[in-house]
C-alpha cells in the first residue's frame, strides 16, 4: 500500500514511455527517467537524516522537483508538506510552525522570504533551489546534491496504507488553515478511483496549469495518469495564451481548470482559432461553475465542460459523469465515483430524501486520517466513519448530485436556510453581472439578511435590475435584501472566494 507504486511499477511496465514534460524548460522525462531521479531524491533526503513522519516543505513554482520530492518522500516513509507560495510570510510562517519541517526547499522567486521564515522553522534546513540564495544559514543548491545520489532503488518497506504520505493545508477560507494528513491509501485509491470512474487511459495526455502546492495540481491528473501509462505537461505558471497553445501543441486530451482559468479564456483573443480536436473533455473543479460559464464554453469551443468536485480531505475526484450527462445535468458533478460511499444528512444525521439538501458525507478507502497536530477538527470532521465534508447538496431521482454550497456559506434568515451557492447561481445568469458572492449581513429583525456583492460587467447595471432579476427565480426570503458593487472579489489560490476576507471588505466584521 505504499503509493511509491504509482511510479515504481509503471516505471517497471514502461520505462520508455515519456512520462512528463517540463514546459517551460523543454524537458521531456521517461518514467525510468523520473523514477531515478526520485530514487536519487530519496537517498538525498535519507543523507539529510530524513526519517519516516518528518516533514519535506517545497516553496516554489510548479517543476518536475514536485514528483521528485512527492514520491522520494513516499519512497522512504517522509511527509511531503508543498507551499503555497501566493501566501503573505505570516501566512507561511504559521504553517511552518504548524508542520515544523525537517527541510524547506525553495525556489529562487522566494529567496527574499527566507529571513522572515527563518524564526518558524526551528533547525530545518534551508535548502535553495539553482538560482535561489538565502540566508547564511542556507545550505548548497540541491540540484547538484541530488544528481550525485546512486539512481539504484530505495525504499522503506514498513510504509503502511495508513502511514500519512503528504501534508496539504486547506485554504483556510473560513478560519486559519489546517493540515490534511493524507495517508498512502487515499493517492493509491484516487488514482484507482480516476482512472476507472473516469476511464483514463494510456493515450490521455494532461496540463498541469493549477499550481502543485495543492491537491488538485498534485493529484487530479498527475498520479492518476501514472497509474495508467499517460503523460502530464507541467506548465510553470498560468498564462491563457501561452497554455493555450500548449494544450494544442501537446494535444492534450483532458484538462482541468477552475472556474477562473476557463473565464480567463474565454476573453483570450486565442480561443477563437485554438484547435481542442484532440481534446476528449474539460473538467472544472476547486469551485461552483456558473451555468452560464458552462454554456458559454460550450458554444464558443465546441467542446465538453463537465463540472468536478472533490476536497483535500477525500481525494480530488469524488464524482463522475458522461460527456452527454454533463449537458442534460449542467450544473450537476454527476454520480458517486467507484470506490465510494456517500449519504447527504439533515443537521440530526438524519438521511434526507432525494431533491433535498443535505450534508455531504463521503466514506472510502480515499478519505484523509486527520488533521495534523488538531485533534478537535479531526474529531469534528470524521465521525462515526464518515468524513463531514461541510459541503450541502442535493441528489436528484437519476442519482446525480448538485453541490448547494458549504455548510458554513449558508444564511439562517427568520429561521430559513439559504444557500449562497444558489442565489449566486440567479445572479450569474444577468448579463450585467461578471463576477458575484452572497454574504450575510447582520439585522436586527431577521438575524441575518443577504448581501449580494457584484463585480458588474459594465457601468449601467443597477441593484434594482438584479433584484427585479430575481422575481420569480427565488423565494422571496432567498433574495437579497441589498446589493453592493465593487471592482474585484477576493478569490483562493484554487478559485474560491474568500468571504471572511469579503466581510471584512464589505463590512468591516
Amino acid at each position: 500500500m505504499n503509493a511509491e507504486i504509482l511510479l515504481s511499477r509503471r516505471a517497471a511496465l514502461t520505462p520508455n514511455r515519456v512520462a512528463l514534460l517540463e514546459a517551460a524548460a523543454g524537458r521531456r522525462f521517461t518514467y525510468a527517467e523520473l523514477e531515478a531521479r526520485a530514487n536519487q531524491t530519496a537517498r538525498w533526503l535519507a543523507g539529510r537524516q530524513v526519517e519516516p513522519g518528518d516533514r519535506v516543505a517545497l516553496l516554489a513554482h510548479n517543476s518536475v522537483q514536485f514528483v521528485d520530492l512527492l514520491f522520494a518522500c513516499l519512497k522512504i516513509g517522509a511527509i511531503f508538506n508543498p507551499l503555497n507560495w501566493r501566501l503573505a510570510a505570516p501566512e507561511l510562517a504559521y504553517i511552518l510552525s504548524d508542520s515544523r519541517p525537517k527541510v524547506l526547499i525553495f525556489g529562487p522567486e522566494f529567496s527574499g522570504l527566507m529571513p522572515d521564515l527563518r524564526p518558524a522553522l526551528d533547525d530545518a534546513c534551508l535548502i535553495p533551489c539553482e538560482g535561489a540564495a538565502g540566508p547564511d544559514s542556507a545550505e548548497p543548491p540541491l540540484e547538484p546534491e541530488v544528481a550525485a545520489q546512486a539512481a539504484d532503488p530505495i525504499l522503506i518497506d514498513t510504509v503502511g496504507g495508513d502511514d500519512p504520505a503528504c501534508l496539504l493545508y486547506t485554504s483556510g477560507t473560513t478560519g486559519r488553515p489546517k493540515g490534511a494528513m493524507l495517508p498512502h491509501r487515499q493517492i493509491l485509491w484516487n488514482a484507482i478511483n480516476t482512472v476507472i470512474s473516469w476511464e483514463l487511459t494510456a493515450g490521455d495526455i494532461s496540463p498541469i496549469l493549477t499550481p502543485m502546492f495543492h491537491a488538485g495540481g498534485l493529484f487530479v491528473f498527475l498520479t492518476p495518469l501514472f497509474y495508467a501509462g499517460g503523460r502530464v505537461v507541467v506548465a510553470r505558471t498560468f498564462d491563457p495564451a501561452d497554455s493555450l497553445r500548449l494544450i494544442q501543441k501537446e494535444g492534450c486530451t483532458v484538462i482541468l481548470g477552475v472556474p477562473t482559468l476557463f473565464q480567463m479564456w474565454l476573453e483570450a483573443p486565442e480561443i477563437r482559432t485554438a484547435d481542442f480536436g484532440r481534446v476528449r473533455w474539460f473538467i472544472s473543479g476547486g469551485a461552483p461553475c456558473p451555468l452560464p460559464l458552462l454554456e458559454h464554453w460550450r458554444r464558443e469551443t465546441g467542446t465538453v465542460l463537465r463540472q468536478g468536485y472533490g476536497l483535500t480531505e477525500a481525494g480530488t475526484n469524488c464524482f463522475t459523469m458522461t460527456d452527454e450527462e454533463a449537458v442534460a445535468k449542467a450544473g450537476s458533478v454527476g454520480k458517486p465515483i467507484f470506490h465510494s460511499a456517500m449519504r447527504l444528512v439533515d443537521a440530526g444525521g438524519n438521511d434526507v430524501p432525494p431533491g433535498e439538501t443535505g450534508e455531504l458525507l463521503i466514506q472510502g478507502p480515499h478519505v484523509m486520517t486527520g488533521y495534523w497536530s488538531n485533534a478537535q477538527a479531526t474529531a469534528e470532521a470524521l465521525r462515526d466513519g464518515w468524513l463531514h465534508t461541510g459541503d450541502m447538496a442535493r441528489q436528484d431521482a437519476d442519482g446525480f448530485y448538485t453541490i448547494a454550497g458549504r455548510y458554513k456559506d449558508m444564511i439562517i434568515s427568520g429561521g430559513e436556510n439559504i444557500y449562497a451557492a444558489e442565489v449566486e447561481a440567479v445572479f450569474h445568469e444577468h448579463p450585467g453581472v461578471r463576477d458575484c458572492a452572497l454574504i450575510g449581513r447582520p439585522d436586527e429583525k431577521w438575524g441575518e439578511v443577504g448581501l449580494m456583492v457584484v463585480v458588474p460587467a459594465d457601468d449601467t447595471v443597477t441593484a434594482e435590475a438584479l433584484l427585479a432579476h430575481c422575481a420569480g427565480q427565488l423565494a422571496r426570503y432567498k433574495v437579497p435584501k441589498s446589493v453592493v458593487f465593487i471592482d474585484t472579489l477576493p478569490y483562493s489560490p484554487y478559485g474560491k472566494v474568500e468571504k471572511i476576507k469579503l466581510r471584512a471588505q464589505v463590512l468591516g466584521i
